[in-house]
């Protein structure tokens, strides 16, 4: 059995302290409450997209954003009838149509894009649901910040658009140094209000994600983005008393004893030193085990940093463990498909027995059950 549990209790704990701490930062006098937007892309970090954003409407979170179509439609597909933004702009006419028929409100990010949502809404004689995104420093999606005219040009013609929220994505929040995202906040500001001088609508203002959220109150504007802030697995250390959520569980299937100078994983890269006893999980890289995110980093300072820590490595033993019958278990031998082989020598350990096993359920295969308990 393999399943990533989910406690309902702490998740629900998250939620009450991410309210709680937005209710501390009004956006102005009129008595409007900050508006959460949950994040449930991939997969719902891990937890499921549906029963995940179906928790989150039941404690009160009554807007959702996505990153794809397929996860747009799957929550329709599932009944999900509350707001659904998809973060991700789009000029192909067909991706937008789709999501136009689905109630699921789009980002326009380019004149291409503008173009073709507004198109479409002139077929249909109304007007499509939109966020701007405007592009302050990420070079992904978005209206690049410093080429105002060129947006107010590609927008102000068009008459089907209803805009009903403008924002920007950080990419640094969760570094020590904040100068780049407070410069990626004022470029922002500065967009927004030429977009208003020019009498565009701008709607909800959001620019904040999880990292932003608790860093930046004063940049919380109308509404903020929040994914890892409800999961409780932040890149910092944070300040709101969240709970790690999410362990990942599956059982010991074989137990044998291999003899001195045995071979353990592919590429034998691992030799038992002595005769040893050793548990066989049904987990391997398929389930997310060792997988770590800051490989993908492009900075020289983090890959200097990855190169230190490998080079290290080739000098002293660095085990992975998991957690057997609350017992501190090491990986030993190249990490398989979907199996693994666990060091248990000298312990108490049977067929059988429950393992709980730290991953990033991000990267857990959407075939294994979340199990909320």
């Amino acid at each position: 059995m393999k399943a990533l549990v989910i406690d309902k209790a702490d998740l629900r704990h998250n939620i009450e302290c991410v309210k709680k701490y937005a209710e501390k930062t009004l956006p102005d006098d009129s008595g409007n409450k900050l508006k959460i937007i949950a994040v449930v892309k991939a997969n719902g970090y891990g937890f499921g997209i549906v029963p995940y954003t179906q928790f989150l409407i039941d404690n009160g979170i009554d807007f959702i954003a996505v990153a794809t179509i397929e996860e747009a439609l799957k929550l329709r597909e599932a009944g999900i009838k509350e707001n659904i933004l998809m973060l991700s702009s789009t000029a192909i006419k067909e991706e937008v149509k789709t999501l136009v028929e689905n109630d699921i409100i789009i980002t326009v990010g380019s004149k291409e894009a503008a173009e073709v949502a507004n198109e479409i809404g002139k077929g249909q004689n109304k007007k499509i649901r939109c966020h701007l995104k405007i592009d302050t420093g990420f070079g992904r999606y978005g209206f690049i910040y410093n080429e105002r005219e060129k947006m107010i040009e590609a927008i102000k013609p068009l008459q089907n658009l209803k805009i009903e929220g403008t924002f920007t994505h950080f990419s640094i929040a969760f570094y020590n140094k904040d100068e780049y995202t407070k410069l990626q906040f004022k470029r922002f500001i500065d967009c927004v209000e030429v977009l208003k001088m020019n009498e565009i609508e701008t709607g909800m203002l959001h620019c904040c994600n999880s990292s932003a959220f608790i860093k930046f109150p004063e940049m919380h504007l109308n509404a903020v983005r929040i994914g890892s802030c409800f999961t409780g697995k932040m890149a910092f250390t944070n300040t709101l008393g969240l709970k790690q959520v999410g362990k990942f569980k599956t059982n010991v299937v074989e137990i044998k004893t291999l003899p001195k100078g045995f071979n353990v994983g592919y590429s034998n890269s691992y030799t038992t030193k002595k005769e040893t006893k050793v548990a066989i999980i049904p987990v391997g890289n398929m389930n997310a085990l060792n997988m770590e995110c800051s490989d993908d980093m492009f900075r020289f300072v983090d890959n200097l940093r990855n190169f230190v820590g490998a080079f290290k490595n080739l000098f002293r033993k660095r085990a992975i463990y998991v957690n057997i019958n609350g017992q501190k278990c090491p990986i030993i031998g190249r990490i398989g498909t979907y199996h693994a082989t666990i060091d248990i020598t000298g312990k108490d350990i049977k067929v059988g027995d429950e393992v709980i096993i730290n991953i990033n359920p991000k990267y857990l295969d959407s075939s294994v059950t979340r199990l909320y308990v």
